[in-house]
């Protein structure tokens, strides 16, 4: 990757990892695309955290279940900012709750934006990307662990690996890579809501390092895999979960 690129989406950046990301990739001198979906309120703080800070940002509403709301966004960000340079697959949903129990809404919704949102964000940026350019996904390490209560949230991941791995090699003659960061348990809404407080302590107490990640903590792996130091790094999934598995 050049010193020429200069442009990256993140979706799902309103708030929690997608948030610390996209402050981070801001502050790594890109221009920088705050997605959201319902959160415009907290898009435009985090675009004014970036702005305060010297670094250029833009809130864009785009449900990424939906691939005209994606090609829109890809367009939108290229009206204002030029090529997309880096796609951050972020956004995300879950529930917890044995399979049993998981309602055909919850399961529908959790493949639509898990699976069906990073398979939009893919396909439009194997087309869109500049050569060179990165496709980061974010899946979560209960793959290897396979917690009980997120059956079809993991299996919405693990397709995104599968995805992953694929793609990397299809897009590998444009030098366009294609990584996958799975986070472990995250000090979050999206973990801590619905999580009892001794739920949270047995998930921190199964982490070696003895404490839950914190949203910088994935940035900083998705700024290395954004970066020019990460170019020969290509279809890889980095387990970041403090060793838990």
């Amino acid at each position: 990757m050049s010193n020429e690129i200069k442009t990256a989406i993140v979706t799902g950046a309103s708030r929690g990892i997608g948030a610390a990301i996209a402050r981070r990739l801001a502050a790594d001198g890109f221009q920088t695309i705050v997605n959201y979906a319902a959160g415009s309120t907290q898009a435009e703080e985090v675009v004014a955290a970036i702005t305060a800070a010297g670094g250029r940002a833009l809130a864009l509403g785009a449900d990424v279940s939906s691939p005209q709301a994606v090609a829109e966004l890809f367009e939108h960000t290229e009206a204002e900012f030029g090529t997309v340079d880096v796609l951050v697959n972020n956004a995300g949903v879950t529930t917890f709750g044995p399979l049993s129990e998981v309602s055909d809404e919850d399961y529908q919704r959790l493949v639509a934006v898990n699976l069906t949102g990073s398979f939009n964000g893919m396909r439009e940026a194997a087309t869109r990307l500049r050569e060179g350019g990165r496709i980061i996904n974010l899946s979560t390490s209960i793959i290897g662990h396979y917690s009980p209560g997120n059956a079809v949230y993991t299996a919405t991941k693990a397709a995104v690996e599968a995805m992953t791995h694929i793609l990397a090699k299809e897009l590998g003659s444009r030098r366009i890579t294609v990584n996958a960061v799975a986070p472990g348990p995250v000090a979050t809404e999206l973990l801590l809501s619905g999580r009892s407080p001794e739920v949270i302590q047995r998930l921190t107490s199964e982490i070696p390092l003895g404490r839950l990640g914190q949203p910088e903590d994935i940035a900083r792996i998705v700024s290395f895999l954004a970066s020019a130091e990460s170019g020969w790094v290509n279809g890889q999934v980095i387990r970041a979960n403090g060793g838990r598995n």
